[in-house]
C-alpha cells in the first residue's frame, strides 16, 4: 500500500521497462564501441566510453529496481530488451566518430521518450516517485548527449 492503484503501478512500470530495455541496448552498444575502437585517440575513447557504459550500467540496476518497487518485474533476458526497445542495434563496428555520432542519437532519443514519459507519470498517473526518478534519469543522459556532442565539435 503506497498510495497508488494497481493499474496506476502497472502503467509505471510498463513505462520503466521500456527504460530499461533501451538502456540496457544503449549500454551494450556503448561497450561494443569500447571493446572494438581503433586508431588516433583511442586510449582517449577508450576511457570516455568506459565511463558512459559505467553510468548506463548504473541506470539499468536503478530503472529495474524502480520497477520492482512498483510490485512488478523488470525485464531481464536479451529477448526481452531487443523486442521491447526503441532503439536499433548496433551490427557493424563504425569509424570513431559515427560511433561517437550514433551514441549521441540514441541518448537524444531516449531524452525525448523520458520527457514523454515523465508528463505521462506527473500528469496522467500522479506519481511523484516515478516523475522524480525519470527527471533524474533525463539528467544523466542529457549530461551524457553534452559530453558526447563536445566530442563531435570541429
Amino acid at each position: 500500500n503506497i498510495g497508488l492503484s494497481a493499474k496506476t503501478r502497472k502503467k509505471a512500470a510498463e513505462l520503466l521497462n521500456q527504460l530499461l530495455a533501451d538502456e540496457y541496448v544503449l549500454y551494450t552498444k556503448t561497450y561494443n564501441f569500447h571493446w572494438n575502437l581503433a586508431g588516433a585517440q583511442f586510449h582517449d575513447y577508450h576511457l570516455f566510453f568506459q565511463d558512459q557504459f559505467e553510468a548506463l550500467i548504473g541506470i539499468v540496476d536503478e530503472t529495474a529496481e524502480r520497477t520492482q518497487y512498483l510490485g512488478h518485474r523488470a525485464l531481464g533476458t536479451l529477448k526481452e530488451f531487443l523486442n521491447t526497445t526503441r532503439l536499433k542495434e548496433e551490427a557493424k563496428v563504425p569509424r570513431t566518430q559515427e560511433m561517437v555520432a550514433k551514441l549521441l542519437a540514441d541518448h537524444e532519443s531516449i531524452i525525448r521518450a523520458v520527457r514523454a514519459d515523465v508528463d505521462v507519470c506527473q500528469d496522467e498517473l500522479k506519481d511523484m516517485g516515478t516523475t522524480d526518478f525519470l527527471t533524474g534519469i533525463l539528467q544523466k543522459h542529457e549530461k551524457m548527449a553534452w559530453m558526447l556532442r563536445a566530442l563531435l565539435a570541429k
